[in-house]
């Protein structure tokens, strides 16, 4: 018996987290310099509370300066390895596999030296 099981692909990409929405656990407000924000992945678009890693696209938009976002487990350090850079103004985007922390969450660290920027981010698959 394998520890995981294979991949599990969702009908259609689902949007976990905009911060372009109005505020809440998945929405707004825009990630600020320097912080980091967690976001509990299980138990939306119908990732199973055993799910131990997702297929995701990252996405930033509006940064209001030149920055980085790291993306990693929560109940683990910041690694040194961003995810995704971009330049003041440019919306980019990477994807990924990204494993969840203990009670299935991400976190997020905006690497800006000032201001804000949107993030959103998409879910595709997800492992068990």
């Amino acid at each position: 018996d394998k520890a995981y099981k294979p991949l599990n692909w969702m009908n259609a990409p689902c949007r976990l987290v905009d911060t372009r929405r109005a505020a809440g656990p998945m929405g707004g407000p825009a990630l600020s310099a320097g912080q980091d924000r967690v976001f509990t992945l299980v138990g939306q678009c119908g990732l199973p509370a055993g799910a131990a890693a997702v297929s995701i696209n990252a996405t930033v938009t509006q940064p209001t300066a030149d920055g980085y976002l790291t993306i990693y487990p929560g109940g683990t350090a910041l690694p040194i390895a961003s995810m995704l850079n971009y330049r003041a103004g440019q919306t980019r985007a990477n994807n990924g596999i990204m494993p969840l922390g203990p009670s299935g969450e991400v976190v997020v660290h905006c690497g800006q030296a000032t201001g804000t920027t949107q993030f959103i981010l998409d879910v595709n698959a997800y492992f068990q």
